[in-house]
């Protein structure tokens, strides 16, 4: 018979997964008490909490959830970090906390419904933020109407310049 602590913390553990845009599973081992509230405040800048979890409550809290797939990064002493902002801030925080403090090992993530192993991690930690993104994007989809526009304008400002050039000959004339 399961202990009613135990079954809210499994809920509790449940609602977390399925309440976030990400989550990232990290292993702290070595790491003391000092390390892990510095972590927990850098992540918590990122709009991102940082969790130590009971692994057996993860297995029953994820079974025959959508977050299922989370359950093969499930090993040995792990934290998670619920990722409710921009996913590659928290990955470039985590990773960079791992250079630091190489005790921190980054095991993967579940990143919009898709596994996702330590490398993975690594390469969406070097993406600019979601921003700058957007604003490369934008970008990219005004170029064609740009070089059109200078295409466009190319005949009339050549023309212009003819004019002026044959009015400054007539001056120079006069």
């Amino acid at each position: 018979m399961p202990r009613p602590d135990k079954v809210e913390k499994v809920k509790e553990i449940r609602k977390y997964f399925d309440s976030v845009n990400a989550v990232i599973v990290t292993e702290y081992r070595g790491l003391n008490v000092k390390d892990m509230a510095e972590l927990r405040k850098s992540l918590r800048e990122n709009d991102v909490e940082y969790r130590v979890l009971k692994n057996t409550l993860v297995r029953i809290a994820l079974r025959d959830t959508k977050s299922e797939p989370v359950l093969a990064l499930v090993e040995g002493p792990i934290a998670v970090a619920f990722v409710r902002g921009d996913v590659s801030k928290a990955a470039q925080a985590l990773i960079s906390y791992s250079r630091a403090k190489p005790e921190l090992k980054v095991k993967g993530g579940f990143i919009e419904g898709r596994l996702v192993e330590a490398p993975g991690i690594r390469t969406i930690a070097t993406l600019p933020p979601r921003e700058v993104l957007l604003a490369r994007l934008v970008g990219t989809m005004n170029m064609p109407v740009s070089n059109l526009v200078g295409v466009l304008s190319g005949p009339s400002r050549s023309l212009v310049q003819v004019l002026n050039a044959i009015r400054d000959k007539k001056e120079e004339a006069a």
